[in-house]
């Protein structure tokens, strides 16, 4: 046999039992995490249910702010309806559902009849829906316009 063949044969040998060596360090590695994960999803499963249940029974309540009484916003959840938001939200609200698409604060502004050409006017309906996409009832696209959540 030719000698050269032969060293060519050891030493591809050699590499190939380096790696599966390799190999089957990751597969243990492989299987240890996910033992790991399937360990964590079972301890934050009951964790999960039971923050969702205390999330569910709280009720917003009105906060203070510089010694003013102000209404907190709900998050959005199957069980609250528009009607647990203020007024003023709701008809934010009913606007951006009767839209046609995305539509930008002013779109929104002139269709409550708000004075976009006043900064003032504007920039509090814009924190009013930026409040309800903070809270899922709306959603804020990456281009700074507002639509409705699926």
């Amino acid at each position: 046999m030719d000698p050269e063949l032969l060293e060519w044969i050891t030493a591809r040998r050699a590499d190939l039992d380096e790696l599966e060596e390799q190999l089957a360090k990751q597969l243990v590695e492989v299987r240890a995490e996910r033992n790991e994960l399937a360990v964590a999803e079972r301890v934050l499963e009951p964790v999960n249910e039971q923050l969702a249940g205390e999330r569910a029974s709280a009720a917003p309540m009105p906060g203070q702010v510089g010694g003013r009484a102000v209404m907190l916003i709900p998050h959005r959840t199957p069980d609250v309806e528009e009607t647990k938001l203020p007024p003023d939200y709701q008809r934010i609200l009913a606007a951006v559902q009767q839209a046609a698409g995305p539509v930008m604060a002013r779109q929104i502004g002139e269709m409550l009849e708000v004075d976009v050409s006043v900064r003032a006017k504007l920039e509090p309906l814009r924190g009013k829906l930026v409040r309800l996409a903070d809270r899922r009832w709306l959603r804020k696209l990456p281009d700074g316009r507002f639509t409705t959540c699926l």
